[in-house]
């Protein structure tokens, strides 16, 4: 496995889909770097020069943020709409969904399981019911 700015990249994989283990590099940043570094995009990870590697890994280094800086960087914007009581804050709060998409039948991803509500009085009910038969 080759490993570019601390990332265990698979060897078997193309160069450009390799690069987007990385957090913060997509397919299109990724297709960026290697046109930008002259590394032809069809070529698997494990055919990569040292060379090449470490092209690729001062480009990225130099002109974009990744992995825990960006991470860092997200979960402070975060924290400032929390902070500030926006709307988009609140949603992050509540765990809801941030981006306007409806509550009623999904997002399930963010509220996390169903809570079943309602079971829990029918089964006091016929619990009381039997106390009274046997009394």
């Amino acid at each position: 496995m080759a490993r570019i700015l601390g990332v265990e990249i698979p060897d078997n994989k193309r160069v450009d889909i390799g690069l987007t283990y990385i957090y913060g590099i997509g397919i299109s940043r990724a297709n960026e770097v290697l046109k930008a570094t002259g590394v032809d995009k069809n070529k698997k990870i494990k055919d990569l020069t040292p060379d090449e590697l470490s092209q690729i890994a001062s480009f990225i280094q130099r002109n974009y943020k990744i992995e825990g800086a960006l991470r860092q960087e997200v979960a402070q914007n975060i924290k400032r709409l929390i902070d500030i009581g926006c709307y988009r804050g609140i949603r992050h709060r509540l765990g809801l969904p941030v981006r306007g998409q409806r509550t009623r039948c999904n997002a399930r991803t963010r509220k996390g399981p169903r809570k079943t509500v309602g079971v829990l009085r029918k089964k006091v009910k016929e619990m009381m019911a039997k106390k009274k038969k046997k009394e």
